[in-house]
């Protein structure tokens, strides 16, 4: 009886020590005498109890790595602290087990001396723009040399850069005074073209003022024109039918010369008028008195 239950014993631990399952995104790296015999994957795996064993189970899962935060020398001499992170991923389970003492300690460390030797070689303002780079670099450099490890570096995210109080202080000041300085420079820039455009305002309305007033002057001065033409047009018809009158009435040299002084009655009216009478007028004139006796006896008759 005793046996039987000794023997149970027994074969249950022989099935416990030789079935293995193993979990979905794991492997097993299985050794036979102290030597690597294989890499079991997911699901059910069976071993030889006592000469086989499990050395490691290896996650094939993206992992990340916090590398804790480092003191950096830039190269201009100011001390920074960053803090960074590292996402990585095994792709040969025997290599990154027989390969390296600690996978781990191993990433963290090359890490800790490539962020060194890249910041070391920029300067302070830099480091804050060549965030993208650091981490770009950074990433080729690991995924390079953890390739023999049989780990592939998928990301290198730097999370926070620090730098001492008083640069940080510093730094505000000159954020500050950029800001006051950009704002400065849009105000200028804004009076600026304010300027132009009120400027430009008054040049089109001077434009427009003085065209207006051209515009009035020729149109005045076309009125004008008109008038004075309407009013040679009166004149010669006045004067033509002056002349018909006169023809019909077939005057003597008489009238001719009593019209003829009439005419210069009128043109002397003028106040800037100056009138010079030739000397053989002179008999005209003395004539008028006895012209304008005929015509007064003439009227007298008919009466």
């Amino acid at each position: 009886m005793w046996f039987l239950v000794i023997l149970l014993i027994f074969i249950i631990v022989i099935a416990f020590k030789s079935i293995k399952v193993v979990k979905q995104a794991e492997v097993y790296i299985i050794e036979r005498l102290g030597k690597f015999h294989k890499i079991a994957d997911a699901g059910l795996t069976i071993i030889i109890p006592f000469f086989d064993h499990v050395r490691s189970v290896v996650s094939l899962k993206q992992q990340t790595m916090d590398i804790p935060p480092q003191g950096v020398i830039t190269k201009d001499n100011v001390t920074i602290t960053i803090d960074t992170v590292v996402f990585y991923q095994i792709t040969d389970p025997a290599k990154a087990v027989y390969e390296i003492q600690s996978l781990k300690k191993g990433i963290e460390y090359l890490a800790i001396t490539t962020i060194r030797d890249i910041v070391g070689k920029m300067d302070l303002d830099e480091t804050f723009s060549s965030r993208d780079n650091i981490n770009q670099r950074l990433r080729t450099i690991l995924d390079e040399a953890t390739d023999r490890w049989g780990c592939k570096i998928d990301r290198v995210e730097i999370k926070d850069i620090n730098p001492p109080a008083d640069i940080r202080d510093a730094m505000e000041k000159q954020m500050n005074a950029e800001r006051n300085k950009r704002a400065m420079i849009l105000q200028a820039e804004a009076e600026r073209q304010s300027a132009i455009t009120i400027a430009e305002g008054r040049k089109e309305a001077a434009i427009l003022d003085a065209e207006a007033d051209k515009e009035a002057q020729i149109r005045r001065a076309a009125g004008e024109a008109a008038a004075i033409e309407r009013v040679a047009e009166a004149k010669a018809k006045e004067v033509q039918m002056v002349y018909d009158a006169i023809k019909k009435a077939n005057p003597d040299d008489k009238l001719v010369q009593l019209k003829s002084l009439e005419a210069l009655e009128e043109v002397a009216k003028g106040d800037a008028n100056k009138v010079f009478i030739p000397f053989e007028a002179t008999a005209a004139l003395g004539s008028l008195g006895a012209v304008k006796e005929v015509f007064t006896e003439g009227k007298k008759k008919k009466e």
